[in-house]
């Protein structure tokens, strides 16, 4: 068992094309003694003659007529493998994989993969919550997640991570109630009626809110379960005490509701991306971030 030489290949299919050593060696930049030293050694490999002598010229056998046509598919293909690495370079091919968490996905991420596709044609982007990633998935480039200043991580080998915002919570609350026309609302004054709870991951997000009760001294009262920040909206809005989310979930508030800044002290959770240190170079990657920083000044501005 041997693999033929591809470079060799290259050699033959110019000697037959050129029909001469010589001719050969001066398309391929070599000298006529290298010409031939590669057709030797092509010759012993595949136990084939390949070229016969025709005076002054050189002419194929059978076998290497036959073996130089149908190596040009395997040409063919090595231009198109070359072709890939080029553009994979250039960022133009290949896969993004990001991940990022349901508010950011819904405020953030359709305008940028809607960039990114215009101006990278032909890359595929793999787009996941993060809320559904299984342990076995693969890891991504580019990761928008909430910290948990609980338990703050260090970076893993590999990754490299960078504050993107601070994201201050609201309260929700109907458009009857008599905080609705506040400019803001203290943390203490919501614990007089009943909340809807928004975040059944009991994550990060959950937890900021909670350190920030605690530390004024109560635990909400949590009269109803939900598993998502519009859901609870809806709650609030059908007259169903009031929900608390971030800013950023703040889009698209049906009637009936409004949003009220939350002081003394305003809960905040921290928004950071993290990016796979290998891929942070590569042209979509950066514009990615870029895109995201813009985003993100657009939303708090």
């Amino acid at each position: 068992m041997f693999m033929v030489d591809v470079h060799r290949l290259r050699v033959l299919r110019s000697v037959i094309g050129e029909r001469s050593i010589g001719g050969a060696a001066n398309a391929l930049g070599y000298t006529p003694s290298a010409v031939s030293q590669h057709i030797a050694a092509l010759q012993r490999e595949t136990g084939l003659t390949l070229v016969e002598r025709d005076g002054r010229g050189i002419v194929p056998t059978e076998a290497g007529t036959i073996l130089a046509a149908e190596s040009e598919a395997v040409f063919e293909e090595l231009s198109r493998v070359d072709g890939l690495i080029s553009e994979l370079r250039d960022g133009r091919l290949g896969q993004l994989r990001m991940n990022y968490f349901a508010s950011a996905g819904a405020a953030w991420i359709p305008p940028i993969v809607a960039t990114i596709s215009r101006e990278f044609p032909g890359l595929r982007l793999d787009l996941r919550l993060i809320e559904l990633v299984s342990p076995s998935t693969a890891s991504p480039d580019v990761e928008i997640y909430v910290e948990d200043t609980e338990r703050p991580a260090l970076d893993a080998p590999g990754l490299i991570s960078r504050p993107l915002t601070s994201d201050p919570y609201h309260a929700v609350v109907p458009n009857d109630s008599t905080w609705a026309a506040h400019e803001s609302v203290t943390l203490r004054e919501l614990s007089q009626v009943p909340w809807v709870d928004n975040d059944v991951a009991r994550g990060p997000c959950r937890q900021a809110l909670l350190s920030a009760c605690t530390s004024v001294g109560f635990v909400p009262d949590f009269s109803i379960e939900t598993q998502d920040y519009p859901t609870a909206i809806r709650f609030v809005a059908a007259g169903v005490g009031l929900t608390v989310v971030p800013q950023l979930a703040l889009t698209d508030l049906p009637p009936g509701v409004v949003a009220i800044p939350i002081v003394d002290p305003t809960p905040t959770r921290a928004i950071r991306v993290r990016v796979r240190q290998s891929a942070h170079d590569l042209p979509p990657v950066r514009r990615v971030l870029e895109l995201l920083d813009a985003a993100v000044l657009q939303s708090i501005s």
